[in-house]
């Protein structure tokens, strides 16, 4: 892929770039809409991802191309015009992290050119924008010599989605994008960013990933409704309980005190919140234990979860996720990403990856009227340098 890029920058940009990187997509293990109520995440970065060459120019002009969306063209705008523009399309992720990263106080004194690639699937909730917001503040680490940590980065990646995006997400997609390890998955407390990395090693088990093919686009969903809910929720509990997030609850104490949510649909995405919280980490000791039966248990509830108590999943996740859940050799599946579409994984046996992929291909097709996706992925590293 970088031979080709490299071929497309010098016919692009007339010249031939200086640095490369890569940064991977995400799956979640367990804990869905957990992040951003203060509770825990179980995330690994995967080997698809999306990989950047950049060059500095001596003027104040920047510009981006990629080849993922090649009918945008090269989106071209001045280092002094840092505004967000509809026009502009997906270029606004990189463009918001060099903002803040300016805001931030690093020196970016001139305009560069920029051509990325990614093989991670538009739109199915394995985090491309992450990916392409991580990407862009290590190229510009590089390219302009800038001493900033990964943990700032993180930080400045969630800002972009948060304040010029405008999705009141939280800090996991950055997170596993800047920190992941090859083999790894991260055990994250989302209040306190201490996490812990865990082996993925599932045995004779392997994670498939299933694509329900339906585009999502997170900022048109209904995930800063989500949140709202959730913040609803827990004013009301703040009324005679001392904490800073649901995820701060154990589900024995939310019982105790949920009937202090009168209305049943704020009660339930509580519910979700605080029971998912406490799946998480159930989760890390079954996989700790090699309980993969457990694990795959929790992975169940998760979507049982999602798809009653949050009502994020929907007709084409209900699909992958129940009919993964029945073939043999499967131990449990469930939704992952912000929900609304994207894709499922399952924790499926070796020698039947390939009856999980015909018979779920068999039923979501009869149901939804096209084919789903399955990608076998390895578990891989963090945002990282690539020599070119």
């Amino acid at each position: 892929m970088l031979a080709s890029m490299q071929t497309q920058f010098e016919k692009h940009f007339e010249t031939k770039p200086d640095v490369a990187a890569f940064a991977p997509g995400r799956i979640n293990l367990i804990g869905e809409h957990t992040d951003y109520n203060g509770g825990y995440v179980f995330p690994a970065a995967i080997e698809l991802g999306t990989y950047g060459l950049a060059r500095k120019r001596e003027d104040r002009t920047i510009r981006f191309y990629s080849l993922n969306f090649e009918e945008k063209g090269i989106i071209s705008f001045s280092l002094d015009d840092l505004d967000y523009n509809a026009d502009h399309s997906w270029a606004n992720y990189p463009k918001g992290m060099v903002k803040f990263l300016i805001e931030a106080g690093y020196k970016i004194d001139s305009g560069f050119d920029v051509i990325v690639e990614g093989n991670i699937p538009n739109g199915a909730s394995l985090s491309s924008s992450a990916s392409i917001e991580m990407l862009t503040g290590w190229l510009m680490k590089q390219l302009f010599n800038l001493d900033v940590e990964r943990l700032e980065l993180i930080q400045l990646g969630r800002k972009v989605e948060n304040k010029f995006i405008g999705v009141n997400s939280g800090i996991m997609d950055q997170f596993i994008v800047g920190m992941g390890q090859k083999d790894q998955a991260i055990l994250l407390d989302t209040h306190t960013l201490e996490y812990h990395y865990v082996p993925t090693e599932f045995g004779d088990y392997t994670i498939s990933i299933m694509n329900t093919n339906k585009r999502r686009e997170l900022a048109e969903s209904k995930y800063n409704e989500r949140l709202e809910e959730c913040q609803k929720a827990l004013a009301l509990l703040q009324q005679e309980l001392d904490i800073e997030a649901l995820g701060h609850l154990d589900v024995e104490t939310f019982e105790k005190y949920a009937h202090l949510i009168e209305d049943e649909t704020i009660r339930r995405r509580a519910r979700h919140a605080v029971t998912e919280n406490a799946r998480v980490k159930e989760a890390y000791d079954a996989l700790a234990q090699s309980d993969f039966e457990r694990f795959g248990e929790l992975l169940n509830q998760s979507h049982a979860s999602l798809k009653d108590d949050y009502e994020v999943t929907g007709k084409e996740l209900d699909t992958l996720a129940e009919s993964a859940q029945n073939v043999d050799g499967v131990l449990g599946a469930r939704m992952t990403g912000a929900g609304f579409a994207g894709c499922a994984i399952a924790l499926v046996h070796q020698s039947k990856v390939k009856d999980l992929e015909d018979e779920v291909s068999r039923i979501y097709t009869d149901k939804i009227g096209y084919a789903p996706s399955f990608y076998h992925v390895n578990i891989g590293d963090g945002v990282k340098t690539i020599e070119l």
